[in-house]
């Protein structure tokens, strides 16, 4: 071990003192010839005489002297270190040649870099979290509403009986008004228990997270904040612990400070305690699912699937305990999962994407190199005259592709820095995690190994076609007569470039479709010159309906008064506006509960009487609200909250939409009938007395399936309403007009979720558009491509042809001859690559289908369209060399030969 560490140290000397050991093996070998001519003179010899003697005893001292180093150094990084500097050599001696090589490899790789430091960050990059593997998120399901948020009593008795998790913790999300100090705002809160934060191992970085006894009922109101809102609200300020902040006009103190960044989901601004929560009664209710969501750590050893199995054992114990939870089951999903399954298929078919762009810049820097090989084949020739061996020619040229390819992937970093941004800007909400894109060092490490393997794809042909010369016949005859050789390669790759576009062209094709269907899908309502707000009224303050119905009237009158105003609505749920939905369990008057044993459930919304006008929600049949349809007791009667029961006790009439009057009432006329809310005769009562237009709530790509229902708001007055003001101006121009009216009516009450309907849309459907710009961009770069690979084939094709073609002529072809000739033999390529692509991309483009809105994979205009295209363009890069064929003199070309 010790001789072998020896030898090694003695190696890497040999490089730092180099010199030194060639003098002193200049002086051992001159030392070895003096004693050698010494001895020969001792023979008799003459000096002249024993001098050559011993040159001829001794050896070749070049090669002694490279035998020597060989065994001093490492021949193989001496031989790349003097490949590396013929290569740079080259690459100066050729700018031109050089950067249109390094640029077009730089493309592919930038694309392919940018969209793996996505993927990377997104899919790939665990969790911030210590042993993130081990975190999942536990929910509710059913085969009725599917996936469910969870009950807090199924919570209490899960962390009571579970095995397999180490903690579980519980959150859900709730809006408090800030006031105090500064102008009134409104935050996102996450309403957590303590364990919450020993499950996923977070500590505060000032002062601390909850306790257990800060999860038991009690006056104790604590609160932690997130990094931004200290930084931003409070100007960081250190003392901040155990102070009080007014939240909903609650004291709240103020116990820590999360870290800056830390991940949580929606971001929220503070985290307040559930202790003082879980007495509500629709947390006391078994039944009731209040937005609540459960993450577990597994224990050291259980899998995923023991931990299925042994939630679902506790579900059916509940299920036996308690009717309510009839059929509920438990998910259990790896939390990394919940994060990234909107867009996980769509990032592998855009890494995917890329891969194929690179494939084509690879092609098209290996017909480049072909074409160079034409000029250096008198160079190979010499070499190989010389004793280089196949193996050392292709390793030169390699080599040669490999710096080509680093540089190439030199630029393709700086265009993926910039690809990144472009990405962010265009959709910058579309992408979880998106605050984590950055080139990191497995993003570098995978950029130098693609640039590599690169150089190695792109280079080898070239290498293996132009090292097979044979060197007798190339020093005796011209160039021209070796090149046929190499003919079916540069055919081959054309062929293959424009069947990897084509492929890229139909996913693009095919986005582009869908893209244009979404923009055309109707979604029931009209909302240009829209401004929609939210305000959420705290219940501490807004106990009784008549003071919610007071504040809301009030400001919607204050509204109209305001120049441009032309229409204000208010709305439990705008359309795209995020409010999550109510769902409500009703029965039709007259007709049997379903065999399921569970009554049928709609998506309601209270709204006003003009919200339908306001966002020109059709009207089908029967009539609007009106002030007519309120009950005339309702402003002397207080009633707490929204609920089945409660809420919809007094109801007179209701609105339906077009699917609820279908499914219910299909050869009926709906306007007449009644609707159960409830079993008993004593259930609440609605009647339809209008019909509207289906509402796509969601945006059009996830509509509910359930039908929709509108009750009025002054018999269902709730306490979080959006409103929507309809303008002649623009509606960002009323924003401050907004503020004003609201804080006129509660000084102390802010407004939120501020949107103009238009943008609303366009960020409905922002991934979407992502997912089109991209790989529309990538299909574009494949068409440039192809488009210069089928002229560079056709120029070189007209270079190499001159003589033919001036034969040709010669004997009487005329000009359309030729260039029928020349074009023909370019679309023979460009067809049969369209064909091989056609094949390729309806096999490939199954694997969009989840992306595509309205269009099927297989589209057959979509493949038509592009393949008109890319034979168009193929057409035009085949037309200009072969119309220069055309202007070859014939005299010329014979003379020149």
């Amino acid at each position: 071990m010790f001789d072998k560490l020896s030898q090694l140290w003695r190696r890497l000397l040999f490089y730092v003192r180099r010199d030194k050991f060639d003098r002193e093996l200049e002086e051992e070998m001159r030392f070895h010839l003096e004693m050698k001519a010494e001895e020969n003179l001792a023979a008799g010899i003459s000096p002249e005489e024993a001098r050559y003697a011993a040159r001829r005893q001794f050896g070749n001292q070049t090669l002694l002297q490279e035998v020597s180093r060989d065994m001093w150094g490492f021949r193989f990084l001496e031989t790349l270190a003097r490949d590396l500097r013929y290569g740079l050599r080259m690459m100066v001696k050729n700018p031109g040649f050089t950067t249109v090589v390094a640029l077009t490899l730089a493309l592919g790789i930038g694309a392919n870099t940018a969209i793996f430091s996505v993927v990377n960050a997104v899919l790939l990059r665990p969790l911030p979290y210590d042993d993130s593997d081990r975190l999942v998120i536990l929910s509710e399901h059913t085969e009725q509403f599917g996936t469910m948020a969870v009950s807090w009593l199924d919570f209490v008795d899960w962390r009571a009986q579970q095995t397999v998790f180490d903690q579980i913790g519980i959150y859900g999300f709730g809006n408090y008004n800030l006031t105090g100090s500064g102008a009134p705002e409104q935050l996102q809160a996450a309403q957590a228990s303590a364990d919450l934060f020993g499950t996923l191992r977070a500590k505060a970085a000032l002062g601390r997270i909850f306790t257990d006894d800060e999860d038991k009922p009690g006056p104790a109101l604590s609160v932690v904040l997130s990094h931004e809102l200290w930084r931003r609200r409070f100007g960081g300020d250190p003392n901040i612990l155990n102070q009080t902040i007014t939240l909903n006009r609650g004291l709240y103190t103020v116990v820590g400070v999360m870290p800056p960044n830390f991940l949580f989901p929606n971001k929220p601004d503070i985290w307040v305690s559930v202790g003082p929560l879980s007495n509500r009664p629709a947390w006391q209710n078994r039944g009731s699912h209040p937005g609540l969501a459960v993450i577990g750590r597994l224990k050291a050893g259980a899998s995923l699937e023991q931990a299925r199995a042994a939630m679902n054992a506790i579900a059916a114990r509940l299920e036996q305990q308690y009717p309510t939870n009839r059929g509920v089951r438990v998910q259990v999903t790896p939390m990394l999962e919940t994060y990234v399954r909107d867009v996980r298929r769509s990032l592998w078919v855009l890494l995917g994407a890329v891969g194929v762009a690179l494939l084509i810049a690879c092609v098209n820097a290996a017909n480049l190199l072909l074409a160079r090989a034409t000029l250096r084949q008198r160079e190979i020739a010499v070499r190989a005259a010389l004793g280089a061996s196949r193996w050392r020619v292709t390793r030169q040229l390699l080599t040669e592709s490999a710096l080509l390819a680093v540089m190439g992937g030199a630029l393709g970093l700086l265009l993926a820095n910039w690809g990144i941004k472009l990405i962010l800007a265009v959709s910058p909400d579309s992408i979880p995690r998106a605050g984590e894109i950055n080139l990191d060092g497995r993003v570098l490490a995978f950029t130098l190994a693609v640039s590599l393997l690169t150089g190695i794809i792109f280079g080898l042909a070239p290498a293996i076609q132009t090292s097979r010369v044979d060197a007798q016949s190339m020093l005796k005859e011209t160039a021209r007569s070796l090149t046929g050789g190499r003919r079916w390669l540069r055919h081959s790759l054309v062929i293959t470039e424009i069947a990897l576009t084509l492929v890229l062209l139909a996913g693009a094709g095919l986005l582009l479709r869908s893209f244009y269907r979404l923009q055309q899908t109707d979604l029931g309502f009209v909302a240009d010159r829209v401004l929609s707000f939210r305000v959420n009224l705290p219940q501490e303050k807004y106990a009784e309906d008549q003071r919610k119905i007071n504040f809301f009237l009030q400001v919607m009158e204050n509204l109209r008064s305001q120049p441009g105003v032309q229409d204000v609505a208010i709305t439990s749920r705008a359309p795209l506006g995020g409010a999550g939905p109510w769902q409500q369990a009703f029965l039709p008057a007259g007709q049997a509960m379903p065999e399921s044993g569970q009554p049928p459930f709609m998506e309601a919304t209270v709204v006003s009487p003009d919200y339908f006008r306001a966002l020109a929600i059709p009207l089908l049949r029967g009539r609007y609200f009106t002030e007519q349809d309120v009950r005339p007791d309702l402003r002397k009667e207080t009633r707490q909250g929204l609920t089945p029961a409660q809420g919809l006790a007094g109801l007179k009439v209701m609105i339906v939409d077009e699917e609820f009057a279908r499914r219910h009432w299909p050869n009926e006329d709906a306007i007449g009938k009644r609707v159960l809310f409830g079993l008993s005769p004593s259930s609440p009562v609605a009647t339809v007395v209008g019909v509207v237009r289906r509402v796509k709530l969601d945006g059009p790509t996830a509509d509910s399936n359930l039908a929709q229902g509108y009750f009025p708001f002054l018999e269902v007055p709730a306490g979080a309403m959006t409103f929507t003001v309809k303008s002649a101006l623009e509606p960002e121009q009323l924003i401050a007009s907004a503020r004003r009216q609201v804080m006129a009516a509660d000084p102390e009450q802010p407004i939120s979720q501020i949107g103009v309907f238009t943008q609303m849309r366009a960020a409905a459907v922002a991934p979407q558009r992502l997912n089109m710009l991209l790989l529309g961009l990538f299909a574009a770069v494949a068409l440039l491509l192809a488009l210069v690979g089928v002229y560079g084939v056709m120029s070189y094709a007209v270079t190499q042809r001159a003589h033919e073609i001036g034969l040709r002529m010669a004997l009487g072809a005329q000009r359309s001859d030729v260039l029928k000739l020349m074009i023909r033999e370019g679309m023979t390529l460009a067809l049969a690559g369209a064909m091989i692509g056609l094949g390729g991309a309806l096999a490939l483009t199954r694997l969009m289908k989840t992306l595509l809105f309205g269009v099927s994979p297989t589209d057959p205009l979509t493949f038509a369209a592009i393949t008109l295209l890319l034979t168009f363009v193929s057409l035009l890069a085949c037309w200009i060399p072969a119309r220069r064929a055309t202007k070859v003199d014939p005299m010329t070309a014979m003379r020149f030969e």
